[in-house]
């Protein structure tokens, strides 16, 4: 590419420094070579890209995909594992086209249903059971998931692995970026045809994909209607039975991984952390605004709070906007203690990433942070409505060790580059880790205004002819580097 992106392993248990945030971007035309050990029990998991304004547009154009992590317990089981004759990837996305059927990001116009960048998808699947790993791969919908007969399947594996036993469902409620695998029969249907749907008209007020997006009618969102798929059933994937494969799978196991259910009480926590969501505008418009977590929007200069390492944290969230909002963490996962009170339900009681938080509603979670520490690079938390998310609905946090270890964490050198003033208006004085660093500067919408080594560009800058805005210096030597935002006025 000719613009800066990063990738972030999105559910793996990775030091931050590995995880592909904001603060980790790829040059254009550079490579960026991460290596971690995978310390993630079996599940599905993802990447894509996270570079801060430009997340949604990277998605949309395509750049993600699915990682299967496999692990003894699961291996023990006797599940479906021949990929791509009884196991399937099944990536959900919906998208908008222009007039000459480019994708077009950042839209309310997502009319188009595809499953693995394919529209109108077919899958020939064998007459046992299959095992399906869905990803919500969009930057916005929720999916309401079933079969066009109402058939039951069962839910066997969430965000972070297997559930203790099989969930046995007709409906799956899907947010952006949540995963699940399911395992559907087969079993003597060989000829028949079966869809797999988002039965949208399901969907509550105060969620995207609803008839209503807001909590009432007078809640608008630009072009979010007329969408044809908005509060409407609509098919994905139209599965075709064949003859069963060799060896193939007729049972489904009564128990999974008995050892994932939530280990800690709410008197565990050794640290309570408040999260409230609100809009930046309310009244009627609210929906067409961008969205704050505790007041503020994201900062790359700021970090919003520090974790200690090997804390038991409940994190409190509370959303007090028109619209739900599925709330991702870094680095580790977690569980669901409870929504407004209750229990969560068997389907959401394993590990998790995503929670969808719904409109005016709380959702309290528990997790543990083990292993990785890094005094300088942050971990990100955020919504996983792309749009929200590159609208300034994150922040960041890092996790430090007491005794100052950085843990399993490689001890990469770390950059202390900046500038001043900023905001700058008319020059700007450069603070330059040691050497000779290469620097490259893009605006938010991807132009570069500003290329090349410190002694080539010099450590004062003219920007008085740069368009007001923000910046984004991408500063590295040696294949170590960091992302400063500069602001200019």
């Amino acid at each position: 590419l000719d613009v800066p992106t990063t990738i972030h392993w999105h559910g793996l248990h990775v030091a931050p420094q590995n995880d592909g945030g904001p603060h980790t971007p790829i040059p254009p035309n550079g490579i960026w070579n991460p290596t971690f050990e995978i310390l993630d029990a079996a599940g599905t998991y993802w990447y894509h890209p996270h570079l801060h304004h430009m997340t949604d547009h990277h998605v949309s154009m395509g750049i993600s995909g699915q990682i299967w992590v496999r692990d003894p317990v699961e291996q023990a089981l006797e599940l479906p594992r021949t990929y791509g004759v009884d196991e399937f990837p099944i990536i959900l996305q919906t998208k908008g086209f222009d007039a000459m059927g480019m994708i077009e990001a950042h839209t309310n116009s997502d009319d188009v249903a595809m499953v693995n960048a394919t529209v109108g998808a077919t899958l020939p699947v064998p007459a046992s059971v299959v095992r399906l790993h869905v990803l919500n791969g969009a930057s916005q919908r929720v999916f309401q998931l079933g079969f066009s007969d109402d058939r039951t399947f069962q839910l066997i594996a969430t965000d972070g692995g297997l559930l203790p036993a099989p969930v046995a469902l007709t409906r799956l409620r899907l947010a952006p970026a949540e995963r699940a695998e399911i395992l559907v029969s087969f079993t003597g249907e060989e000829g028949a045809a079966v869809d797999l749907m988002s039965f949208a008209s399901e969907l509550p007020n105060a969620v995207y994909g609803a008839t209503q997006p807001g909590m009432g009618a007078g809640q608008v969102l630009t072009n979010y209607n007329p969408n044809p798929l908005n509060g409407t059933d609509f098919p994905f994937l139209s599965l075709q039975v064949g003859p069963a494969a060799p060896g193939a799978v007729f049972s489904i196991p009564a128990v999974l991984d008995p050892g994932h259910v939530l280990p800690w009480t709410a008197a565990d926590a050794d640290v309570v952390r408040p999260f409230t969501f609100s809009p930046t505008q309310m009244g009627p418009g609210a929906l067409n605004g961008d969205f704050l977590i505790n007041g503020t929007p994201f900062d790359m200069m700021t970090m919003n709070f520090d974790v200690q390492l090997g804390d038991t944290e409940r994190w409190e969230i509370t959303n007090q906007s028109p619209i739900g909002h599925p709330f991702h963490v870094h680095n580790t996962p977690f569980y669901i203690l409870d929504r407004g009170g209750v229990p969560p339900a068997a389907y959401e009681a394993g590990l998790k990433d995503v929670v969808f938080v719904p409109a005016m509603g709380s959702v309290r979670i528990m997790m543990q942070f083990l292993d990785f520490s890094h005094p300088e690079v942050p971990y990100m938390y955020h919504c996983h409505m792309l749009t929200h998310e590159d609208g300034g609905m994150m922040g960041q946090f890092r996790v430090l060790d007491p005794a100052a270890s950085v843990g399993k964490a490689p001890t990469d050198p770390t950059f202390s580059g900046g500038f001043s003033p900023n905001p700058a208006d008319a020059t700007v004085d450069v603070r330059w880790p040691d050497g000779d660093p290469e620097v490259r500067v893009f605006s938010m919408t991807g132009q570069e205004v500003l290329a090349g080594p410190r002694s080539a560009v010099g450590d004062r800058w003219d920007v008085s002819h740069w368009p007001a805005g923000v910046y984004l210096a991408l500063i590295w030597e040696g294949g170590a580097g960091k992302a400063v935002r500069l602001m200019v006025e």
